[in-house]
């Protein structure tokens, strides 16, 4: 049985991936603080390669299946031979796989639903796959949709390494320092390469220390001594601040209820925003943004720095772009610029 061309799609595939995902964990590694996520997402998606090929080594291909060579075409071969059994869970497993290698991820997320409906909820690499292509959509922030989908996954699997991680990704992000550290310390149980082990380790240390140091978000991040507050006022911090508006034309079409997102990126480099905003969409609007709107600690704007500011309409208030979606966006310039207008005026390709 010829399955060569199968195991090129497989490699290609797992390469463009890493290398896709690695480049926009390149932010990750510049700052220190958070080169435990990037070195535990490395070995996460390690992970989801070799399980991939291990899957497709037993897969039964007939020969003439196996016509072409292009990764997308045996993809739809496969998409078509689920067509014909339906019922094949580990098939719409393979697929999720398979679109979510190839960087298409709401295709991957409705292969994993599948498989999931078909298991009645009860299987854990379809939510695992599910929960992961979220965040690989969202430019990697694990929202609490995700966040949900990874608690459900470890109440089937405890000792999945990925629900594990993902899972207390999502509780430190909402300030659960306590819940995120006992997560990384069942990771350490599960025997992690020795880099891991180390990685994990300082942000176990990092959180302990977080949880009582005001200046890293912890819970008594509110509270200032005397002597502080009264000190020296700390120089303006760096803020990006449009005024939001939308074609008339398209006014027509959001609905009420919408939700307006605002983005700032580096142009040109993948990854998470430096900076967003979630609000009402009613225009115009201004709104200022800084590094307190920052997705990832660290990770933001400063002064003279080239940005793109985007802002996006969803009428189900999902941050992820989705095709129709009104947009605008502008070029600005932090610390020279300072209101500058941003115009809703074309719909997301």
């Amino acid at each position: 049985m010829n399955t060569s061309a199968f195991m090129v799609f497989l490699a290609t595939a797992i390469a463009l991936s890493a290398a896709g995902f690695l480049w926009m964990l390149r932010p990750l590694w510049r700052d220190r603080s958070q080169r435990w996520v990037a070195g535990v997402v490395v070995v996460v998606l390690a992970g989801s390669a070799i399980g991939l090929y291990r899957y497709a080594s037993v897969w039964t291909w007939p020969d003439e299946e196996i016509v072409a060579e292009n990764p997308a075409a045996i993809v739809s071969r496969l998409a078509r031979r689920l067509e014909r059994e339906p019922d094949d869970v580990q098939g719409w497993l393979m697929l999720g796989r398979s679109h979510a290698a190839l960087g298409q991820y709401p295709l991957a997320q409705r292969a994993y639903r599948r498989a999931d409906r078909l298991e009645n909820g009860r299987n854990a690499e379809a939510l695992i796959g599910l929960g992961e292509s979220m965040v690989l959509q969202a430019d990697g922030a694990v929202d609490d949709r995700s966040g949900r989908i990874f608690e459900q996954a470890l109440i089937l699997e405890p000792d999945s390494e990925k629900a594990l991680f993902f899972s207390a990704v999502a509780a430190q992000r909402r300030g659960e320092y306590p819940l995120a550290i006992e997560r990384f310390e069942r990771m350490l149980t599960l025997s992690p390469p020795e880099n891991i082990r180390v990685i994990l380790q300082e942000q176990i240390v990092r959180l302990r220390s977080g949880a009582t140091d005001p200046e890293l978000g912890g819970p008594s991040s509110g509270v200032r001594s005397a002597s502080a507050s009264s000190s020296t006022a700390p120089p303006e911090k760096p803020r990006v601040i449009v005024a939001v508006s939308i074609k008339p034309s398209l006014a027509q079409s959001v609905a009420p209820g919408s939700t307006l997102f605002v983005f700032v990126r580096a142009p040109g480099r993948p990854g998470p925003p430096l900076a967003v905003k979630r609000l009402p969409a009613v225009f115009p609007v201004s709104i200022e943004l800084t590094e307190a709107d920052s997705m990832v600690e660290g990770l933001t704007f400063a002064p003279n720095d080239t940005v793109e500011v985007s802002a996006k309409v969803s009428s189900d208030g999902i941050a992820t772009p989705r095709s129709g979606d009104p947009i605008g966006s502008t070029r600005y310039i932090v610390g020279r610029d300072f209101k500058k207008a941003v115009v809703i005026d074309g719909l997301t390709p």
